[in-house]
């Protein structure tokens, strides 16, 4: 073991050495806490005698708990044998399959993925004969998660409204039909647990006294669920030892609650607190504007982040004149510093903080010719929803393609089954025609068709008729107004865009999507469909390759870089539109743009643009990001309003440091605007979504475009010369 102290810092050093009883470890980022984790085990094993069978440590990724074995494994050697190492889940999964006997359930229990979760909702819904548009499972999934993880059984699920009334009774059906299924979800997992804990004391008694030691690493990630299994598991021996950092919770969506650090606090006086604050991974320059954002924080410990490495270069900050430019700076800064500092392409990360933000740099990137990697998400003309929608205007622009109609015809639902697909086949091979073709000749009324058919012949006509419609529509109208038109009539939006984090991402997807078909509005339909096909092409890139990362904030987690660059600085991006409104989420974003920062080891660069393009094709001007504020300006090359247009990588800047070219600057003095007819608050209805109110109205292309937000549908954006609301 003195060979192992050698190695540590004397913050480290007290951590591992920590005497028994209540410890939490606030470990700052790229302190080596992984480290300290791991030489505590090995001193619990190796110079305080505790079996290894007596210990369990938890960790928040099955591959953080194979490293961490290995690691200990290579100290200990055998004794490390019997050491309980895992994640909540597959631990709990253990005392779950020992303890069947008391469970609704049988040892040989089965574990329902997220999609069997989705099919057995389903099925509830259909039993009660609901619209899925009016009750999304997502939705409905999401909102039982949340009551697990707060512990909320179905008997004592809240009602305020119908609509939890509704959620009340879907979550009683769903756990009845899990049971029926001998199967549990993953939040069932920890439910379970905490009433074999809570219910039965010989259980409590059992697993409290052979667990003499609990170590838990990321413990700021933790929910009330998983923070009662810890309270209840080390009730007898109270050596509960906590690993994280409440400035690096970022999962709050998912159901993580940094505030149970504040609760161990109170739950288990006194705890013997340590902080890691030499930074192993970063120059001071970056730990300095890291601590400038995050100190802004509330609740939280103070830390004084320290490096014995140099100070570093200055943080870059750079404003391009839209998004546009933005990605072509980043990634022509890094083909320079590939090419002419020699710098590993895999040395370079790029962080943003929606999936959507990725598909200007990925054109960028392929206009480079240079490879990409992505993490934690497809390219994105990968992305479910954007194959969707590329596959209905497809089938608008080519009936006859068979591979594009079979992923729409029934997407959304509309009644079209497997076996009428199939049918529709078989008539298609009798009429030798294609499919398409026999949904149009169902769509007229064609007698050898609809003699084919029977009832499935009215929904398969339907669709037909559908086609026909938006081909008409296309004939007379703009590829974006015939995007919008598709998606209005196949409730794609109340498809996709339930009350989760992942449904609004996908629905920012679809908006991307949207700003992209506006540079065909005079081109039309055929030459962007030739484009989406090379575009396909070209996302086939192995993944393996030695290319810079893309990736969102929230799957930076973890990782280090030696160059990073976080776009997107501006207001209703970073933070996110989402978060203006709530002082948590608000806090969530800042530490989310702390842990990015923090990945950075050499160079760190922060970008933002002056104007980005709307998913409607107009230009809107920015604000910059109210973090960037935080930032001193000794610790800057740049400043938020205006900045040379290229990154330092070359030795031949354009512009020095307070230059800003004019076409680079925002208009202070736009053209003044014609009188709007819709103003905000005012009263309308429209002759599909019924009555709304009036949330914003602005001019673009010469016309009004008003987002109203109409009763049981939510927020439309409409141009007003077609929507014809009528002001009541």
């Amino acid at each position: 073991m003195q060979d192992i102290f050698d190695l540590l810092n004397s913050q480290q050093q007290a951590a591992v050495a920590a005497p028994p009883g209540p410890t939490l470890i606030l470990a700052g980022p790229g302190s080596g806490k992984t480290r300290v984790l791991t030489y505590r085990i090995a001193y619990l094993i190796g110079v305080m005698n505790v079996p290894a069978w007596n210990i369990m440590a938890v960790t928040f990724t099955n591959k953080a708990a194979k490293e961490m074995g290995a690691r200990v494994q290579k100290i200990l050697g055998e004794k490390a044998n019997g050491i309980w190492l895992g994640t909540f889940h597959s631990l709990c999964g253990r005392i779950l399959r020992r303890e069947a006997d008391l469970l609704p359930v049988s040892r040989d229990f089965v574990i329902f993925d997220a999609d069997d979760q989705e099919s057995l909702m389903k099925e509830v819904l259909r039993e009660s004969n609901l619209d899925e548009k009016l009750f999304r499972p997502g939705a409905i999934l999401d909102a039982v998660s949340r009551a697990k993880n707060d512990l909320i059984t179905p008997a004592d699920y809240p009602v305020k409204n119908f609509r939890d009334e509704q959620t009340k009774r879907f979550y009683v059906r769903y756990q009845q039909l899990l049971i029926k299924n001998n199967a549990m979800d993953f939040d069932d997992m920890l439910v379970y647990t905490n009433q074999l804990l809570e219910i039965y004391p010989n259980v409590r008694e059992t697993y409290g006294h052979k667990f003499e030691q609990l170590l838990v690493d990321e413990f700021q990630d933790t929910n009330l669920s998983q923070y009662a299994i810890l309270k209840q598991l080390s009730w007898q021996h109270r050596n509960l030892y906590v690993v994280g950092d409440e400035d690096q919770s970022i999962y709050r969506w998912r159901g993580a609650d940094y505030r149970n650090i504040q609760r161990f606090t109170t739950d288990f006086k006194p705890v013997n607190t340590i902080l890691l604050e030499q930074n192993y991974r970063s120059t001071q320059s970056i730990l300095d504007g890291a601590m400038a954002v995050i100190n802004r924080n509330a609740n939280r410990t103070q830390k004084h982040l320290f490096t014995k490495a140099s100070k570093g270069e200055k943080i870059s900050l750079v404003v391009s004149s839209d998004d546009r430019e933005e990605a072509d700076l980043v990634v022509t800064a890094i083909r320079e510093g590939i090419n002419r500092q020699k710098i590993n392409p895999s040395d370079f990360a790029i962080m943003y903080r929606t999936n959507a933000q990725s598909r200007l740099l990925e054109e960028a990137f392929r206009r480079e010719g240079l490879a990409y990697r992505l993490v934690g998400a497809q390219r994105f003309y990968g992305r479910r929803e954007v194959k969707d929608l590329i596959a209905y205007l497809r089938v608008i622009y080519n009936p006859k393609d068979e591979i594009s109609l079979r992923r729409v015809i029934n997407m959304p639902t509309r009644g079209i089954g497997g076996k009428s697909v199939e049918h529709l086949a078989e008539a298609a091979g009798t009429l030798e025609k294609t499919m398409g073709e026999i949904l149009i000749d169902l769509a007229v009324g064609d007698p050898k068709a609809s003699a084919l058919f029977g009832n499935e012949g009215v929904r398969l006509g339907n669709f037909g008729r559908l086609i026909n419609e938006w081909r008409e529509f296309a004939q007379k109208n703009a590829v974006p107004m015939l995007f919008d038109r598709v998606i209005e009539d196949v409730g794609y939006q109340n498809f996709i865009q339930d009350k989760s984090e992942e449904g609004q991402d996908r629905w920012e997807n679809v908006l991307e999507l949207r700003s992209v078909l506006t540079e065909y509005e005079t081109t039309g339909l055929a030459d962007f469909l030739e484009a989406m096909a090379l575009v396909a092409d070209q996302d086939t890139l192995p993944e393996t390759l030695d290319a810079p990362t893309m990736m969102t904030l929230h799957a930076a987690k973890g990782l280090e870089f030696e160059h990073v660059f976080i776009t997107g600085l501006d207001e209703m991006l970073l933070p996110h539109s989402r978060s203006r409104d709530n002082e948590e989420d608000l806090a969530e974003e800042r530490r989310l743009l702390y842990v990015g920062m923090t990945r950075a080891k050499k160079k760190l660069t922060l970008t933002r643009a002056a104007r980005r393009r709307s998913p409607y094709g107009s230009y809107e001007d920015t604000l910059p990001s109210r973090f960037l504020d935080d930032l001193p300006a000794a610790l800057l090359t740049g400043s938020p309003r205006g900045l040379p247009s290229r990154l330092n990588y070359s030795h031949e800047p354009r512009y020095t440091r307070w230059e800003v070219p004019a076409f680079m600057q925002p208009s202070r003095q736009p053209a003044q605007a014609p009188s709007k007819r819709y103003q905000t608050g005012m009263q309308v209805r429209h002759a599909v979504y019924g009555r709304g109110v009036v949330k914003t109205s602005r001019f673009e292309h010469g016309d009004e475009t008003v987002e109203v937000f109409f009763e049981g549908v939510g927020l439309k954006a409409l141009v007003a010369s077609l929507a014809k609301l009528e002001i009541l």
